[in-house]
C-alpha cells in the first residue's frame, strides 16, 4: 500500500467516521483513481471506524509538518 498527497486528496471529503467498505464505496462512486480503491483494500479489516486519513495514512503531512509562517500572508 503507498499513499501519496495526491491520492489522500481524493479522500478529503470522505463521510469521516467510516469503515473500510463505506471508505471503499465512496472511493468508487467519486471517480478516485484504482490506486486508492487499491490501497483501501488492503487495510486489515477488523470492523473499526476511521475517524480521519490519518488513521489510515499515518504518515499524511498536516499543517505542522509545512514550515512557513502565516502572519506574512
Amino acid at each position: 500500500m503507498y499513499w501519496t498527497l495526491e491520492l489522500a486528496s481524493y479522500m478529503e471529503d470522505a463521510p469521516w467516521p467510516a469503515d473500510k467498505d463505506e471508505l471503499i464505496d465512496f472511493a468508487i462512486r467519486t471517480g478516485a483513481p484504482l490506486e486508492v480503491v487499491e490501497n483501501l483494500q488492503e487495510i486489515e479489516d477488523e470492523g473499526e471506524q476511521y475517524d480521519n486519513i490519518e488513521e489510515i495514512w499515518p504518515d499524511y503531512p498536516t499543517k505542522e509538518d509545512f514550515f512557513f509562517n502565516e502572519d506574512e500572508y
